[in-house]
């Protein structure tokens, strides 16, 4: 599947886009370079989401946690800062990754062996002409 974003203009439209084939997957991995996008196209699906909290990058905290208009949680993370895999099992990323509950996850690269055998990679590539495309 392939979504291209214009503009940021467009990236509403497109992450509505986006939702409409999550079907059950829970876990989305967003791979790409720094700058191509990914924190604001998950604010994006956020929003579109019903998430009315202010959504910004878990860079320092690695997991956000955000409340839908229906009382659902989606959790955010950012795992660029890991230094080690330990980081990880310490914050007890099980127990997000199969709640059953949304995740978003950017820089899965540092943790790739720990993703969900069904999780979604999505990558985002920023195009010559300065617009994004979305794959997965």
């Amino acid at each position: 599947m392939e979504i291209k974003i214009q503009d940021i203009a467009h990236i509403h439209e497109a992450a509505h886009e986006f939702i409409q084939h999550i079907d059950q997957h829970t876990v989305f991995a967003f791979y790409g370079k720094m700058g191509a996008g990914k924190t604001t196209f998950v604010k994006a699906i956020c929003e579109e989401l019903g998430v009315n909290d202010v959504i910004t990058s878990p860079t320092f905290a690695i997991v956000n946690e955000y409340q839908t208009k229906n009382d659902s949680p989606i959790y955010h993370f950012d795992f660029y800062r890991i230094k080690k895999i330990e980081e990880v099992y310490d914050m007890g990323y099980e127990d997000y990754f199969y709640s059953g509950a949304l995740c978003f996850i950017e820089w899965p690269e540092l943790i790739d062996e720990l993703l969900p055998d069904d999780a979604v990679r999505v990558s985002i590539t920023e195009d010559a002409d300065g617009s994004r495309t979305v794959s997965w």
